[in-house]
C-alpha cells in the first residue's frame, strides 16, 4: 500500500534537514568515547615513552660511549627533529588513508624500530636510529588532534585533547622511571628493551580500542593542495602566535628534563641511576594539569590559561635553582604542570580556530611543537656544559619571556577585533 492509500505522510521518507539531524560525534558518556579516549591515551604514552625514551639514560650513554652531554643530547634531539620534519607530510597521508589507519602504521613501525635500538654499535648508529623512529611517530601527533576535532562535539573537544596529552605526561613518566631502575640493574640497552615491549603492548591496544571514524572525509594528497593549505595556516596571525607559543613552552620542557640527569647525578646530590628515574614521576603533576585544562580556561579564559602556565613554569625555573634537593623537586613540580596545562590549551586552539585542513594545522602546531624541543634539548645541554644548571635556567627564561610577549600581542590584537578564539 502506498502512504497515500494508508493516510501516512508521504514526507516519512523524506531527508531530516541537516541542522535537524542528532549530532554524530562523540560526548562524554556517550557510547564509544571511553574507549576513543582509552585508546588515544595509550597512543600518547607509546608516543611520549618511545620518543624521550634515551632522556633519563643520557648520563649512562656517555660514559658508555665516551661522549659529552651535548653530544649525547642528539638521541633526544635527532627524534624530536625527525618527527618535526615528517609531522606535516604524515598529515597529508592521514587527510587522503584516514587519521586511524596512519597511527596505527605509524606506531607499528615505531616499535619495530624500538626492538633495533638496544642493539646500536655506536652512538652514530643509535642517533640514525632514534631519527627514523621520530619521523614514524610523526604520524600519532598529526593525526591524534585532527582525529578528536572531527569525532568529538566541540564542547568536549579541551577536555578529549587533554586527556590525549595527559597520555603523552604519563608515556613520559612511565618510560623515564621504568627505563631508570631497569638500566641500573641490567645497563641502559636493556632499558630500552624493556620501553620497546611496553610500546608494543599500547599499540596492539590502541588499535583493537580506538572506534571507527565516522566523519572523516578523504583529501587530496596534491602537493598544490597541501601547500596551499599550509600557507594559509601560516598566514594566520593566530595560529603563528600558538605554533611559536608551543615551540617555547617546549623549549623549556625538552631543555630542563634532557639535562636534569647530568645534575642530580653529579655532586652535590649525587644520586643514583634508578632514584634519578624516578624523579620523573612528577610527570603525573602535568597528567593533572593537562585533563584539568578545559576547567582551567573556562574560568580564566585561554590566554589567562596561558599567563597562569607561563607564570607557573617560570617559578619553577628560578626554584630549581636551589641547592636544596626538595626546592629543585618542588621546582620540577612546578614546571611540569606549567608546561603541560599551556601544550593543551594552545593545542586545543589550534584545532578549534583552524576550520579547513585540521590534520595541517595540527600538523604545523607539532612541527613547531617538537622543533622547541629539539632546540631545547641541544641548547639546554650546551648551556649546561658551559654555564651549569643556571645556564639551562636562563634558557627556559628567555623562552617563557617569549610565551607572555606572544600572548600580550594575542590579547592586544582581540582588543581591536572580534577574536575567533576567546
Amino acid at each position: 500500500m502506498t502512504p497515500a492509500s494508508t493516510g501516512a505522510s508521504s514526507t516519512l521518507g523524506a531527508a531530516v534537514p541537516a541542522d535537524r539531524r542528532p549530532d554524530p560525534r562523540l560526548t562524554p558518556g556517550g557510547p564509544g568515547y571511553r574507549r576513543m579516549s582509552f585508546a588515544l591515551f595509550l597512543a600518547g604514552v607509546a608516543t611520549f615513552a618511545l620518543l624521550y625514551s634515551t632522556q633519563a639514560l643520557l648520563p649512562l650513554i656517555s660514559g658508555d660511549f665516551g661522549v659529552t652531554s651535548s653530544q649525547a643530547s642528539w638521541t633526544v634531539a635527532a627524534a624530536t627533529g625527525g618527527l618535526a620534519l615528517f609531522v606535516i607530510p604524515m598529515s597529508a597521508l592521514s587527510e587522503r588513508f584516514g587519521r586511524r589507519t596512519v597511527m596505527t602504521v605509524s606506531l607499528a613501525v615505531a616499535v619495530g624500530v624500538a626492538v633495533l635500538i638496544p642493539f646500536a654499535p655506536s652512538l652514530t648508529a643509535l642517533v640514525a636510529l632514534r631519527a627514523v623512529q621520530g619521523a614514524a611517530l610523526a604520524g600519532v601527533p598529526a593525526s591524534a588532534t585532527a582525529y578528536l576535532a572531527e569525532e568529538v562535539r566541540p564542547r568536549a573537544l579541551i577536555t578529549a585533547i587533554g586527556l590525549f596529552v595527559a597520555g603523552n605526561s604519563v608515556g613520559g613518566m612511565s618510560g623515564r622511571v621504568l627505563t631508570g631502575w631497569v638500566a641500573q640493574e641490567w645497563g641502559w640497552r636493556i632499558a630500552l628493551g624493556a620501553l620497546g615491549l611496553m610500546a608494543v603492548g599500547c599499540a596492539v591496544a590502541f588499535r583493537l580500542l580506538l572506534p571507527a571514524p565516522r566523519n572523516f572525509t578523504p583529501g587530496s594528497l596534491r602537493p598544490r593542495v597541501l601547500v596551499a593549505t599550509v600557507r594559509g595556516h601560516l598566514a594566520d596571525p593566530l595560529l603563528r602566535r600558538l605554533y611559536a607559543i608551543g615551540a617555547l613552552f617546549m623549549t623549556v620542557f625538552g631543555g630542563v628534563y634532557t639535562v636534569i640527569g647530568y645534575r642530580l647525578t653529579e655532586a652535590p646530590f649525587s644520586l643514583p641511576q634508578g632514584v634519578v628515574g624516578s624523579i620523573f614521576l612528577v610527570y603525573l603533576v602535568g597528567t593533572v594539569s593537562a585533563s584539568t585544562a578545559g576547567r582551567l580556561v573556562g574560568r580564566l579564559g585561554r590566554r589567562g590559561a596561558l599567563y597562569l602556565a607561563g607564570g607557573t613554569t617560570a617559578a619553577g625555573l628560578l626554584l630549581s635553582l636551589a641547592g636544596s634537593l626538595a626546592l629543585v623537586l618542588s621546582g620540577l613540580v612546578l614546571i611540569t604542570a606549567g608546561f603541560f596545562a599551556g601544550h593543551a590549551v594552545a593545542s586545543s586552539a589550534v584545532s578549534k580556530a583552524a576550520t579547513v585542513g585540521r590534520a595541517q594545522a595540527s600538523a604545523l602546531y607539532q612541527s613547531a611543537y617538537y622543533v622547541g624541543s629539539s632546540v631545547g634539548s641541544t641548547v639546554g645541554a650546551v648551556a649546561f656544559h658551559a654555564g651549569g644548571w643556571g645556564g639551562t635556567v636562563g634558557v627556559g627564561l628567555l623562552a617563557v619571556v617569549g610565551v607572555v610577549g606572544i600572548t600580550v600581542v594575542g590579547s592586544r590584537a582581540a582588543a581591536r577585533v572580534v577574536p575567533r578564539v576567546a
